[in-house]
């Protein structure tokens, strides 16, 4: 469903995905099935988002980003793409980022442009990334740093990696 206030461009978009309105979706995204992409959003042209994919309000994916399956990007997520940025200046091309699957961003985190954000890791609210994160990893702060793991299931897990809630090991 795409929300009849949305300027939707893009013909690559997966069945069952909701668009809601003042988002604006460039010629050459792609985007999966069953995603959620919330109000006030811009997806630009080389962007890949994959299926079950949620992202909030106020988030803007910029040329270079890519996100897999079952990400969650909390509201006013920002991203970059160019560590030098200049107006009228752009580089031959722009930062690649990518959040693997399952991952989950909270609200107000900065992501710098070119990292890498590994499977089911968790982004505390507010928090800096300025270097790429492990499978599992729970980080927050600014600059962000590494302070323990989370399970598939987003609670955080001990030091050997078991989840006292699900009793999984990751």
């Amino acid at each position: 469903m795409f929300h009849v206030l949305a300027d939707v461009q893009s013909q690559n978009i997966g069945e069952n995905t909701n668009i809601w309105q003042f988002c604006v979706i460039l010629k050459g995204a792609k985007i999966g099935n069953n995603c959620n992409i919330n109000a006030g959003v811009l997806i630009e042209n080389d962007v890949i988002i994959g299926n079950n994919v949620t992202i909030k309000s106020g988030v803007q994916i910029w040329d270079g980003i890519t996100l897999e399956d079952n990400v969650f990007i909390g509201p006013n997520v920002t991203f970059t793409n160019d560590l030098m940025p200049r107006s009228k200046q752009y580089p031959k091309e722009f930062l690649k980022t990518t959040i693997k699957k399952s991952a989950s961003i909270g609200a107000n985190s900065t992501i710098i442009g070119g990292v890498t954000i590994g499977e089911y890791a968790m982004i505390g609210a507010g928090s800096v990334i300025t270097k790429n994160i492990g499978k599992h990893e729970l980080w927050y702060g600014n600059p962000a740093k590494h302070k323990g793991y989370v399970c598939k299931c987003g609670q955080k897990c001990d030091e050997n990696l078991i989840c006292s809630k699900c009793i999984e090991k990751p």
